[in-house]
């Protein structure tokens, strides 16, 4: 096992790498001057040249990327244009709202998928099958941006229910564990997590037909074990495949909440991004996506991992 771990670290390095690569290149290659969302259009030149060389923007791309990824290896990731503070300052608070978010989303997303799967792959072709896979299927077509509306204009608008914007009394910086704030995630929460629902709910469902159509199963009642010990192995072959989807859904939902933090003002790494983008903050820019992308690198790297201690064939191979 060490062995294979080692090997995943040093194939994540080179992808590592790539990902600054492509974020360096994708934020610098974006028509327009940097400069002109700080800069007066009446500016002087001498003025917008000494801020183009303190930014480092009159180099050459090959040494700014050299310049930024000996930056980055410090961690220090730049000044963001807008603010003047430290990008990593900014990135911060804002990464660990949006992992509040997700993992709140993953769970409600990852167990409700995993039972409304588990039932139909259980009852195939009974009416809890049909019923739960017409769920799945609603919950994997609809558009995050759209159900975030419906939902904003339903439970906050005509029913006044719940709260469309924000993270409670106090913002992030006073966020607890109790309903005023809880009540702000209730919507984000449900909007994020009902594709990953829906993914997870027909995979599992797809992996406990094919398996309990497999020799193995039909031999294992024979022996006269339980259903329950039955079901156990089941869940046992099901599992890598099933924590393979988990672990890109996860990726998924850090990538999803860009929209959904944007709908319901959630002061997080996406709406952080969005924010940057309008501004033109390429620094913070940058920065929102290196950390959101290297994040996603190491979460396939965790979930490989999980999968391999489920699945030895796969260490072997």
């Amino acid at each position: 096992m060490l062995y294979y771990l080692l090997k995943r670290l040093f194939y994540t390095l080179p992808i590592a790498l790539g990902v600054t690569l492509i974020v360096f290149m994708l934020v610098h290659l974006a028509p327009g001057d940097p400069l002109n969302a700080v800069v007066p259009a009446d500016a002087p030149a001498e003025v917008v040249e000494r801020l183009r060389q303190a930014y480092g923007f009159d180099k050459p791309l090959p040494i700014q990327y050299l310049i930024w990824m000996g930056h980055v290896a410090t961690g220090e990731l730049g000044t963001s244009i807008a603010t003047g503070r430290p990008v990593a300052g900014e990135i911060g608070p804002a990464i660990l709202n949006t992992l509040l978010l997700a993992l709140a989303a993953a769970f409600v997303g990852f167990s409700g998928g995993t039972l409304l799967g588990g039932i139909a792959g259980f009852t195939q072709g009974r009416a809890w099958d049909k019923l739960a896979t017409g769920l799945a299927i609603t919950g994997v077509s609809v558009p995050h941006y759209w159900l975030g509306i419906v939902l904003v204009i339903f439970f906050s608008v005509e029913l006044n229910l719940l709260p469309a914007m924000g993270m409670g009394p106090g913002g992030s910086s006073a966020w607890a564990w109790d309903w005023l704030h809880v009540r702000h995630m209730v919507l984000p929460v449900v909007t994020l997590s009902v594709i990953p629902l829906g993914v997870v709910a027909r995979t599992v469902r797809s992996c406990v037909a094919e398996i309990l159509n497999q020799e193995f199963v039909q031999a294992l009642h024979a022996k006269g074990l339980l259903n329950r010990q039955v079901v156990g192995h089941v869940v046992k072959n099901a599992a890598p495949v099933v924590l393979a989807v988990i672990g890109l859904q996860l990726g998924y939902l850090l990538g999803g909440s860009i929209l959904v933090e944007t709908v319901f003002s959630w002061p997080g790494a996406g709406f952080l991004m969005n924010d940057a983008i309008f501004r033109r903050d390429l620094p913070l820019l940058q920065g929102t996506i290196l950390v959101l992308a290297l994040f996603f690198v190491l979460l396939n790297l965790f979930v490989d991992l999980i999968q391999t201690m489920f699945d030895p064939r796969i260490r072997r191979g």
